[in-house]
């Protein structure tokens, strides 16, 4: 299997597969999920990304089997329970920073991300995507860093530790704007 980053350009349709496949994931979980949004690259129009829809489902517990089983009907496969990269700064316990990580068994790829609601990494997600809408300038840095690294032909898990760094300082900037502006989870 060849693990390396493929880093295309934007997409027009990936909001409306994100719509088709929350649609599939709200109706698998139902109550389950007190909400579900389209985060990561592709959620940033205009943003160069890795062709995977990124869908963060946000829920009230990570109870593993009941979530695996309502998502597998939905065609989810469970990949892992693991922690986040943690940004420098973030205080707190650990499992604040806990979430399961499903893919699309097949068809369309898709990274599930499921977090627990008022926890830092549900709200680092959001606030990464929000800030990256707002300020067209970062994401075009940030594009330009996907784009190097991708063209080094690093495997994925390389090009994660890699752009964690990064990832981090645009959250501290992001946390500026928040602060300034009055952002938060709505």
């Amino acid at each position: 299997m060849d693990r390396r980053v493929i880093i295309v350009e934007p997409k027009a349709t990936w909001s409306a597969e994100y719509d088709a496949i929350s649609t599939t994931i709200r109706e698998a979980l139902g109550p389950l999920a007190l909400r579900i949004d389209h985060i990561g690259s592709t959620s940033v129009p205009g943003l160069p990304a890795k062709d995977v829809i990124d869908v963060q489902v946000t829920v009230a517990a990570l109870d593993r089997e009941r979530l695996a089983r309502a998502l597998a009907r939905a065609g989810f496969v469970v990949q892992n329970i693991g922690n986040d990269h943690r940004p420098p700064g973030a205080t707190g316990p650990d499992e604040d920073w806990r979430k399961l990580f499903f893919h699309a068994g097949s068809g369309r790829p898709v990274n599930l991300h499921v977090r627990t609601a008022g926890r830092p990494n549900q709200r680092y997600s959001l606030l990464f995507r929000d800030y990256l809408r707002a300020h067209p300038d970062s994401a075009a840095a940030y594009a330009s860093l996907k784009r190097a690294l991708a063209a080094l032909g690093i495997d994925r898990g390389v090009y994660a530790d890699v752009k964690d760094p990064a990832c981090a300082l645009i959250f501290i900037a992001a946390e500026d704007w928040a602060a300034q502006t009055g952002w938060a989870v709505r």
